[in-house]
């Protein structure tokens, strides 16, 4: 058992760490992308979209391994941030109600939302390296059960609190082999993008995708070192499960 109050190992980031971005070619992947770009602490980036990756599909499981395959050569990586998720499917946004559930929507939310990632990062657990090193997931605070206070979107609710455990319960198989691994479930905030704009209310707390990746990277690099994983926000504050 690890003492939660320790900090992050320092060494996560010296030596020039090697990042990689799963979804980089979104408004929060770009943003994380463009930051280790500029970090003189990063020696490599290694971008993975639909763009760089032909066939990267997270309802498509099975192709993951070989996708996965064509990263080794900048393996290890010592800190992986998968920004990938979704919101709106076809068209559809989030249900409000128990009336317009539909059993093929709710399918594709824990799809893309919580088992293709789960099963993403089972390809990537032997390139990951073997010291130091720090996997994290944008989750959502709606995925919060504790934190449910409004009701509606069902299936992205349901999807996000199905990956926060898929998160816990891989962090505390991984930390067995890895002690000094961190498994981080992120809340970007509501971040302006294509993603969010239909759900943005006037006076809502929008903030920059540059301002949510600085929060979220001093979250990663100030979290202390846990048993399990960790689920925090843009401000650093933890989230309850």
């Amino acid at each position: 058992m690890r003492d939660d109050s320790s900090p992050i190992p320092s060494d996560l980031f010296s030596g020039g760490y090697r990042a990689l971005v799963i979804g980089a070619s979104g408004t929060l992947g770009s943003a994380f992308h463009a930051f280790f770009q500029d970090d003189p602490r990063c020696s490599s980036v290694t971008p993975m979209s639909r763009s760089t990756h032909p066939g990267f599909d997270l309802e498509n499981p099975l192709g993951l391994s070989d996708l996965v395959c064509g990263l080794s050569a900048e393996a290890p990586y010592d800190l992986v941030v998968d920004a990938t998720g979704v919101l709106t499917i076809g068209g559809q946004g989030p249900e409000k109600s128990l009336k317009a559930l539909d059993p093929v929507q709710l399918e594709r939310y824990y799809k893309i939302n919580a088992m293709g990632p789960v099963m993403l990062l089972k390809a990537l657990e032997p390139f990951l390296a073997p010291g130091a090193c720090c996997y994290a997931k944008l989750s959502a605070r709606v995925g919060s059960i504790a934190d449910n206070r409004l009701g509606g979107w069902y299936g992205y609710r349901a999807s996000k609190a199905a990956l926060n455990m898929l998160l816990q319960t891989a962090a505390i198989e991984l930390q067995r082999s890895r002690p000094k691994m961190q498994v981080m479930a992120l809340q970007p905030g509501t971040v302006r993008s294509p993603l969010s704009a239909p759900f943005t209310r006037q006076g809502h707390d929008v903030i920059e995708a540059e301002r949510s990746v600085q929060g979220l990277m001093q979250a990663i690099e100030s979290a202390p070192v846990a048993s399990g994983a960790v689920f925090v926000d843009y401000r650093g504050q933890t989230i309850p499960w």
